[in-house]
């Protein structure tokens, strides 16, 4: 699997590199900006890109926008943003389109490898991984009519799961639950939230944030 680095930062940027290389990826560009990045990917086009969302010269939304052009450019293109901070808006500029293969993590997920390296190639195979700071943050918003408050406490704890982009299996294997037990809370959680039964992983990780965040 070929990943391209865009992080302006060299330490992380080769830390990065060396932790996909140790788990089997081939990289084949290392980037400071996101020029060099666009240009990288003109050259060879990989399976995933991994960019910081702030990059030179600005360090506003440089890398958020070349993600973003980047996948229009070639539709089969999976990204995964980093971020220092949880910033919503840009979040959901990233997956406004689709989050088939989008991913936005938080830099301190990085720390804990099995689960970055996860879900890299969660991403790379057309999936979502959204970092649950973010859907902690946006589960913890309050409307005054909070369809949320009919949710049971394990219903919360399935529904920031599924928003960060956790498989039905995944989520059986993080409470110690049956894949019965979790479609049937699955279910539940969509209606109450008003929510069509999306078929895949991905839409059904776009609607729940769309909802959250509305």
């Amino acid at each position: 699997m070929r990943v391209a680095i865009a992080e302006d930062s060299v330490l992380l940027r080769e830390g990065i590199a060396r932790l996909l290389a140790d788990a089997g990826f081939e990289v084949l560009a290392r980037c400071g900006d996101a020029d060099e990045l666009r240009a990288q990917v003109r050259v060879e086009v990989p399976d995933v890109v991994i960019v910081d969302i702030r990059l030179p010269p600005t360090h506003t939304d440089e890398g958020l926008r070349a993600a973003i052009e980047l996948r229009a450019a070639h539709p089969g293109l999976a990204v995964l943003v980093l971020s220092q901070y949880v910033e919503i808006g840009l979040a959901m500029r990233l997956l406004a389109d689709s989050a088939d293969g989008v991913g936005y993590l938080l830099k301190d997920r990085i720390s804990d490898v099995p689960d970055f390296i996860g879900a890299v190639r969660r991403v790379a195979a057309g999936g979502s991984a959204v970092d649950p700071t973010i859907v902690s943050t946006l589960l913890s918003r309050r409307r005054r009519d909070d369809p949320l408050a009919r949710l049971t406490p394990r219903e919360r704890e399935v529904l920031e799961l599924m928003a960060a982009g956790t498989s039905n299996q995944g989520i059986a294997d993080r409470l110690v639950i049956t894949l019965r037990a979790v479609e049937k809370y699955v279910s539940s959680i969509f209606g109450k939230l008003g929510l069509p039964a999306t078929g895949s992983e991905s839409r059904r990780v776009l609607a729940v944030l769309l909802f959250l965040r509305s």
